[in-house]
């Protein structure tokens, strides 16, 4: 399927403000992409399509991840928001008809993370957190300046954000964002928000 069909698909899929945040990780993609000599046209397909399912009901997202026989853990039951990401790598592959092993997997993990990560993987993952479009997280300017200095180091202050987040919200926590963030966590800087 050609790029320019599947975004006028996703556009039908999609509502208005999703659309426009996938634009937005897409183009972030590519550039990061370009950054860092990964093919850039493999990470804008990725970041086009890391959100395909996310307008799709609860009970679809688990009908394909069953499907398929794709693993769902309890904190995804409780939390289905992030059954997006697997429902969304076999949504790729057989709605889109995309075939990348890669863009699959950076689908795959956009929303979890998981440790040690490809070149792909964190750009979409990074992509998705500070797109222009985006306002609400913390620390914003300096994760934007960082994605273009050092991946590891952008995966290390986002994943301690989003913990810092979530243990705020006193809900659970998947334990592969925990795992993901320890992974990373040596690359982080002692940053001033951190004290």
């Amino acid at each position: 399927m050609e790029f320019q069909e599947i975004r006028k698909k996703l556009k039908k899929d999609l509502d208005k403000d999703r659309y426009e945040h996938t634009m937005g990780v897409m183009y972030t993609a590519g550039c990061l992409a370009m950054s860092y000599g990964c093919d850039y046209k493999k990470a804008m397909l990725a970041g086009l399509l890391h959100d395909c399912a996310k307008c799709l009901p609860t009970s679809e997202k688990l009908e394909l991840c069953q499907k398929h026989d794709i693993l769902i853990s309890n904190i995804e039951k409780e939390n289905p928001g992030l059954l997006h990401a697997k429902a969304g790598m076999v949504l790729a592959e057989e709605k889109y008809k995309i075939k990348d092993p890669e863009v699959l997997h950076a689908i795959k993990v956009h929303t979890t993370g998981e440790p040690d990560m490809n070149v792909l993987d964190k750009i979409i993952y990074i992509a998705d957190y500070m797109e222009p479009n985006r306002c609400e997280a913390p620390h914003l300017d300096t994760i934007r300046q960082i994605a273009f200095q050092d991946l590891n180091q952008c995966m290390a202050e986002i994943l301690y954000d989003t913990l810092h987040y979530l243990n705020g919200r006193k809900g659970s926590i998947d334990p592969a964002t925990q795992l993901t963030y320890e992974f990373y966590e040596h690359y982080g800087k002692e940053q001033p928000w951190k004290h």
